[in-house]
């Protein structure tokens, strides 16, 4: 008998579109819930994010992140369709959407309204800035809200122009903060503290808590995040990546022990005994120096080589890939990572792997509207 999974009989009603929204109602679906995405008659933009006619209607973006919902068209400018909507909130647990702040409630579908009508309600609403505050009305998307959020000015060198992470990362990981928040809504309501629930999660807020690595430090001692290029948070200059016969490599040793075998391996462990070598600060303040020398050496064999040797001897290492590469690594076999669904698309699944009811789902993304009108609210 197969263990259910945690989400099991939780209806969802989706009335998101393209990325932030739809990923969280994404990792809802594989975890079980039954979603209804509700779509306008074009469909959600993200069915054609694609520069192939005929993936156009069903992007590899679109099916990858909503796989395991229904589709079910309205026309929310309509009486009807507003009826309609109406309907499948009402027997909904949740209802997420990724409007504009204002526009569901001018439609008559605002959290006031429908939690006042349906208490049991778990609300997530996803924006750019959030319901409140002199931002709530401006147009966001992922790539404006790297660039006010500061995260297009830490990656690269101080000279360097600023430049966006190269995927939706805003995006993804304001879908990965409601999720959480809305399952924690459900435990607040499944443990009787709370009847229903409004979340407000604002992709600018989720920037900054994705950055707290560098935010933190910024808000408690004033430390401005620095530009270091590919070293690694800890600024030691053996945790960088470097060029080599073939490919490039990523080490990352920081602790004084690990240093140590790495200059070893580099035939370089005599620089131990010379003063601005000698212990953390030192490195730090003679850091290009430092890379210098190892790069002279790392430079002399290929990526594959020295990823061999530095791991034979306990020291994080890696070569550069590409993800294609990164997909065929035998790592991933068994992983559970990977779904393959009915019509022979293979997706990412939710990343995490519980012992029974895990996560996943065999139904591919729907086509627009491939949901008969009668299952939205059963």
């Amino acid at each position: 008998m197969t263990t259910p999974q945690a989400l099991a009989g939780l209806k969802v009603a989706d009335f998101s579109h393209v990325v932030a929204g739809p990923l969280a109602t994404h990792f809802l679906a594989l975890n079980g819930a039954e979603v209804t995405k509700i779509e306008p008659p074009r469909g959600d933009p993200l069915r054609n994010y694609t520069l192939d006619p005929a993936q156009r209607g069903l992007s590899p973006a679109f099916a990858g992140i909503n796989a395991g919902k229904r589709s079910l068209v309205l026309d929310l400018k309509t009486p009807q369709g507003r009826e309609r909507a109406e309907a499948v909130i009402a027997g909904s647990d949740v209802v997420v959407e990724n409007f504009r702040p204002g526009v569901m409630a001018r439609l008559g579908l605002g959290a006031e309204a429908m939690r006042a009508k349906y208490p049991h309600l778990i609300w997530c609403a996803v924006s750019g800035f959030g319901q409140t505050g002199p931002m709530a009305d401006v147009a966001a998307m992922d790539q404006i809200v790297q660039s006010l959020s500061g995260v297009m000015l830490l990656s690269g060198l101080p000279d360097d122009p600023a430049m966006r992470v190269g995927f939706p990362l805003v995006d993804t990981f304001t879908g990965l903060l409601a999720a959480f928040a809305i399952q924690t809504a459900l435990l607040q309501r499944e443990r009787g503290l709370v009847q229903g629930q409004e979340i407000d999660v604002a992709m600018l807020d989720a920037a900054l808590v994705m950055m707290l690595s560098v935010v933190n430090p910024l808000l408690i001692a004033g430390e401005e995040p620095a530009r270091t290029g590919n070293r690694g948070f800890s600024r030691a200059p053996t945790s960088d990546t470097f060029a080599c016969a073939e490919g490039a490599i990523t080490l990352g040793a920081v602790e004084d022990g690990h240093v140590a075998r790495t200059l070893e391996v580099l035939g370089l462990g005599d620089l131990l005994a010379r003063p601005e070598f000698a212990d953390r600060a030192q490195r730090a303040a003679h850091a290009d120096a430092l890379a210098a020398r190892m790069a002279a050496v790392l430079v002399t064999r290929p990526a594959a080589d020295w990823e061999a040797a530095f791991r034979a001897v306990g020291i994080p290492a890696a070569r550069v890939q590409t993800a294609a590469q990164a997909l065929a690594m035998p790592q991933l076999a068994g992983r559970d990572l990977f779904l393959t669904l009915p019509d022979g698309r293979r997706i990412l699944n939710a990343g995490f792997r519980f012992r029974t009811g895990g996560p996943g789902t065999t139904r591919p993304a729907p086509a627009l509207g491939a949901m008969a009108d009668q299952d939205a609210a059963s």
